[in-house]
């Protein structure tokens, strides 16, 4: 029981201090993304995911960075497609 305490309390000042901190760890881009460690290190490896490297074997992430990172790509809803249906639409109507 208390080892199960000890784990969740962990998880959670992991979480807070992920939070608060600019400069992430691969480990806690890891957690943060949920992501393993090593499919994040492969994306480092081939340039896929912004790093910084100021030492040769540490590996940095800005956090903000990986945010943008993680929402690229956005797949819009249908509601947002068929408004843009409509505005374009639209457009095309008012300049005949």
């Amino acid at each position: 029981m208390m080892m199960e305490f000890e784990k969740r309390f962990d998880a959670i000042e992991r979480m807070l201090l992920k939070h608060c901190k600019k400069a992430l760890t691969l480990e806690e881009v890891a957690i943060y993304s949920g992501l393993s460690q090593s499919y994040i290190y492969k994306l480092t490896s081939n340039n896929e995911i912004p790093f910084y490297k100021p030492r040769a074997k540490m590996v940095y992430f800005d956090r903000e960075e990986i945010d943008v990172w993680l929402l690229q790509n956005k797949v819009k809803t249908n509601i947002e497609i068929a408004e843009e249906a409509n505005r374009h639409s639209a457009g095309i109507n008012k300049s005949n």
